[in-house]
């Protein structure tokens, strides 16, 4: 099959949409098939790599440093072009008009859905959602309900992220997320657990871990309270936040009397696999995860995880493996304190064996198995509308 994989907001450092674009298609190109990756860029380029062709569109720059297609014109005369058996879009905006374009040519269409519209709305706009919600709710989720009419199929990756299609009479699949087991894994290099220097004292405090984007609907405000929260209960903790984002500034002058280091975005995810590693709990406050990539990455480094009891990545979590938690910094701080009574070895090992229940090769196969049925129905359709072309004809 050639699959067209269409996104916005893929940038460097996109975190979650561009390491699900970019594990899916080397994953396509692996099983044997042909990927084209058509995203967001300065000017137009073609440029061929062991993962296919990535093809660059002239875009716009939008909120959060990332760049957006303004218009569907030149992503619909590369597809024709390109003539792909699928398209696979993320992107609920400019690029969702391949729905439309795909069904009138005869080629399969999935959307994925990276983002849930009215749980992100109420985490980016807490009191506007609050004084009308009412309204923008229902709106929302009829929008989200045409957007599915559009596709041949929608695929999410939590039951959570699922609710936003409720009602629709697509085809709606729940597909899990993966996780690099090599690169994201236990620090083999750390010193066995009985010879280390106890933590938890003040010369060697507990490590805490936030890994993602400072932005509001990610509510990183939350594990600085929490560690605020812990300090004002003699809980001696340390946190080390990775990312960037609108917030940061902020962030670090909220921060500034507090035991946190801010160290921007990492771009070596084998480095970030190894501090998560070397750390004792992660703190995934965001309120609206589909997902949650960074839980389940932290999981497979063996490090437990608290996270918002709201949004998806809770779903993520397993006995013994963190807690959920009121997207707060006095919830939050109870929920490390909890975790940090769990013999570490046990909730090491319980941690990793979540994550090992999440490989990329369920989730390629998974979505492989979308695409082959959908370019396979898409193939007898065609050859039906020929037969009915010929009848007509000879009558």
């Amino acid at each position: 099959m050639r699959i067209v994989q269409l996104a916005n907001a893929y940038t460097p450092n996109s975190g979650g949409l561009r390491t699900v674009v970019d594990e899916l298609g080397r994953g396509y190109v692996a099983a044997g098939h042909e990927r084209v990756l058509v995203i967001p860029g300065q000017r137009h380029s073609r440029e061929e790599g062991e993962s296919g062709l990535v093809v660059t569109l002239p875009s716009v720059p939008v909120s959060g440093g990332y760049r957006m297609i303004p218009r569907f014109s030149p992503v619909r005369e590369l597809l024709e072009e390109l003539q792909p058996d699928t398209v696979e879009v993320s992107d609920k905006a400019t690029l969702a008009a391949a729905g439309p374009w795909a069904r009138q040519r005869g080629v399969g269409a999935v959307l994925i859905s990276h983002e849930r519209l009215d749980a992100v709305a109420a985490a980016r706009f807490p009191h506007a959602w609050r004084a009308s919600h009412r309204a923008l709710k229902p709106a929302l989720h009829r929008r989200s309900r045409r957007l599915a009419t559009r596709f041949d199929a929608v695929v999410v990756a939590s039951a959570f992220a699922g609710t936003e299609f409720a009602g629709t009479s697509g085809f709606l699949r729940e597909i899990p997320l993966g996780v690099d087991l090599d690169t994201f894994c236990p620090n083999r290099n750390e010193r066995p657990v009985e010879t280390e220097e106890p933590r938890g004292t003040g010369e060697h405090p507990w490590r805490l871990v936030y890994s993602g984007r400072l932005s509001v609907e990610k509510n990183p405000i939350a594990a600085i309270a929490a560690v605020r929260a812990l300090i004002s209960e003699d809980v001696p903790v340390h946190l080390d936040v990775y990312g960037t984002g609108s917030q940061r500034d902020h962030l670090e002058r909220v921060a500034a009397e507090l035991p946190i280091t801010f160290h921007g975005y990492l771009a070596d995810r084998a480095e970030l696999a190894a501090r998560i590693a070397e750390a004792d709990v992660v703190i995934a406050p965001g309120p609206a995860e589909t997902f949650g990539l960074t839980v389940l990455e932290s999981l497979a480094c063996g490090t437990p995880v608290v996270t918002a009891d709201t949004g998806g990545a809770g779903e993520l979590l397993a006995a013994g493996a963190g807690i959920a938690a009121a997207s707060t910094g006095a919830d939050m701080a109870r929920a490390v304190a909890g975790i940090l009574a769990w013999p570490e070895a046990e909730r090491r090992a319980a941690a990793r064996h979540r994550a090992e229940q999440f490989p990329w090769s369920a989730t390629i196969a998974s979505m492989l198995d979308v695409h082959a049925v959908l370019a396979a129905r898409e193939r007898s359709l065609n050859r039906l509308k020929r037969r009915g072309l010929r009848r007509r004809m000879i009558s």
